[in-house]
């Protein structure tokens, strides 16, 4: 029997026909606000086959035995379709794709699933429980049935109770179980919509909250699925994960899905594959590099081309889900260890704690891309912002910990960074944010710190000798006034770029939430094809030629160095011009550029005129 003798005093919350009735109308009744001027229309209705057909009029005689629907005269109507369901039967559906491009919005938030997953940890026994008929457990709010109406080949109907496809339907359900499961959320139960797990530590307390559970389901008239219900199970797959003591896996029903997906033959094959991947994404170290081939794809002004790189990458996706490690849960009690490192393109990260062997385990994995303006920061730059991306990513496991964390890198002048007494602008914000955390920075040969490595590097590259990466020879201090001396010239542009007329013009249309080509704004500046656009302001053009060519460490280059110096960062139009004219009037390479003249020779007389 699926049911244990404890709980037979439920027995009702478990029977398919208790669910065959009309639910009570509630306080969380769906209503369906159409958006002012919305057109009413009435959809298409499509051929059917004879299965089709078949499971047509059997879901119709049922649902309008239990009254869940009844005949319509609405002047809107949208079409059915059928899907098939994981035992390859047919599901009636009804395509309510208009009616939601016309209602207003229910912004009532949905818990994220990563979270979830989180507050099980310490849990050694589960209890699943799936909703029955979940969403027709909610009434439509009197008057708004009409809008639900829907065609078939034997009449038009319309709905009494919420069915699946409206826009609205997840935000009304998940108010309903918040409020009838509040106090018991994240202490003993978490809930997704109409999933609901019960978590415990030991039997005795599980078998108290089960039946607490239980008696709240059939108080509000909620039903449950005997066939997908699970009691006090050591492990549960929950929203697409297997959950265990010793951590949380990938569910290989969904890796078996993964490695039967054929290659995509357009864009939006590729964007259901990188969707379904992406869920995982925290099980897949290194996932923007693998994936960047696949990603390049659905740019807007990509052409459709399948060759190599995205057929390795479409397979390399498939394997990381094959091999994904356990993850284990986050403890409290136990310091975090943070490695980070990072490429060209990309910056990785691993957090982990150390299990009861005393060995190193990931918690979670992180890849994010740079994006063209953090290409351009110093290798310094790009390592802090690595570590600040972590610390966004896992605000919620790392601040305020007891214990510092142990921030693991293979570039010693990081170790600097929080010794330093004058940091101003990107640096002053970055060390502002980084007081909320209790860490230390702990300096680790490349060797040893390969995983990390491995989330921002391509595959196959291993360093031949040395040890310590990108030592600078500059003492800290002068280190980093020099990588700040820019956030001066950016506070510079920040206000000038308002009296720019050209730039005036971009940001009114990128304000506007027009695409303009090139062009993008971050922080309050302009970017032009990644470079940091610099208006019409001699002064502090001025400033920016100064950094890149008066400069001690530089040391007064010639024309095309100072403009290599300058475009690695920088653009304005007639920008080569503008250098140009800068070095040929540099005092000091006036006064030290050699002379292209011949020597000048010895004095002589001049001739004696042999005539007047």
């Amino acid at each position: 029997e699926i049911i244990p003798p404890q709980y037979h005093a439920w027995k009702g919350v478990f029977l398919e026909k208790d669910t065959a009735h009309l639910p009570p109308h509630r306080p969380y009744d769906i209503k369906i606000e159409l958006l002012p001027g919305a057109k009413i229309k009435h959809g298409p209705i499509y051929s059917t086959g004879p299965k089709e057909d078949k499971e047509l009029r059997k879901t119709l005689a049922r649902q309008l035995e239990a009254s869940l629907i009844t005949p319509s005269t609405s002047p809107m109507a949208s079409p059915i379709i059928f899907v098939k369901k994981k035992n390859g039967k047919l599901r009636l559906c009804v395509d309510y794709c208009y009616l939601n491009s016309i209602t207003k919005k229910n912004v009532y938030p949905l818990p994220l699933p990563s979270d979830l997953i989180e507050k099980l940890r310490g849990a050694k026994i589960f209890t699943k429980f799936d909703l029955k008929w979940g969403y027709n457990l909610l009434r439509i709010t009197k008057g708004d049935e009409w809008k639900t109406a829907f065609k078939t080949k034997y009449g038009l109907f319309e709905y009494r109770v919420m069915p699946f496809g409206l826009t609205n339907a997840p935000a009304y359900f998940q108010h309903l179980m918040n409020d009838i499961f509040r106090n018991l959320l994240d202490i003993c139960v978490v809930i997704y919509l109409d999933d609901i797990l019960v978590f415990s530590k030991d039997e005795k307390s599980h078998t108290e909250q089960v039946k607490e559970v239980l008696q709240r389901l059939a108080k509000n008239d909620l039903y449950c699925n005997p066939e997908k219900s699970f009691f006090h199970v050591p492990q549960v797959e929950y929203l697409g994960f297997i959950i265990s003591p010793e951590g949380v896996q990938v569910d290989q029903e969904k890796v078996t899905a993964a490695l039967k997906w054929a290659a995509p033959r357009n864009v939006k094959n590729v964007q259901e594959f990188l969707g379904f991947v992406n869920f995982y994404r925290r099980f897949i170290p290194d996932f923007n590099k693998v994936a960047k081939p696949l990603y390049n794809l659905l740019k807007k002004e990509a052409t459709w081309t399948w060759g190599e790189p995205e057929q390795t990458a479409f397979e390399g996706l498939k394997e990381a889900l094959t091999t994904a490690p356990l993850l284990i849960q986050p403890d409290h009690t136990q310091p975090f260890f943070l490695e980070c490192d990072l490429s060209d393109y990309a910056t990785g990260a691993i957090l982990s704690q150390k299990n009861k062997e005393g060995k190193l385990c990931p918690v979670a994995y992180l890849s994010k891309t740079l994006t063209p303006a953090e290409r351009n920061y110093e290798i310094y730059d790009k390592e802090l912002l690595a570590i600040i991306r972590a610390f966004k990513e896992w605000r919620h496991l790392l601040e305020g910990t007891e214990l510092p964390i142990q921030v693991l890198t293979d570039h010693k002048n990081l170790e600097y960074f929080t010794k330093g007494r004058e940091l101003r602008g990107r640096h002053a914000r970055w060390s502002m944010f980084l007081q909320d955390y209790n860490f230390q920075i702990v300096y680790r040969p490349g060797a040893q710190n390969g995983k990390a490595d491995i989330l921002s590097r391509h595959y196959g590259v291993t360093p031949i000798g040395g040890g310590v990466e990108n030592s600078v020879l500059l003492k800290p201090e002068i280190f980093i006034a020099a990588i700040t001396s820019d956030e001066e010239i950016k506070d510079l542009i920040g206000e000038a770029i308002y009296e720019d007329e050209r730039s005036k013009e971009i940001l009114e249309l990128l304000r506007k939430k027009k695409e303009v080509k090139d062009w993008e704004i971050q922080e309050g500046i302009l970017y032009h094809k990644g470079k940091i656009f610099v208006p019409k302001n001699d002064h502090i053009r001025n400033c920016i030629l100064e950094s890149r060519h008066d400069a001690l460490a530089v040391g007064h280059p010639g024309q095309l160095r100072t403009l290599e110096l300058v475009a690695r960062t920088f653009w304005w139009p007639s920008m080569k011009k503008f250098v140009k004219s800068y070095v040929e009037h540099c005092e000091v390479c006036i006064r030290s550029k050699p002379s292209n003249q011949l020597p000048v020779g010895l004095l002589k007389p001049l001739p004696i005129p042999d005539r007047p």
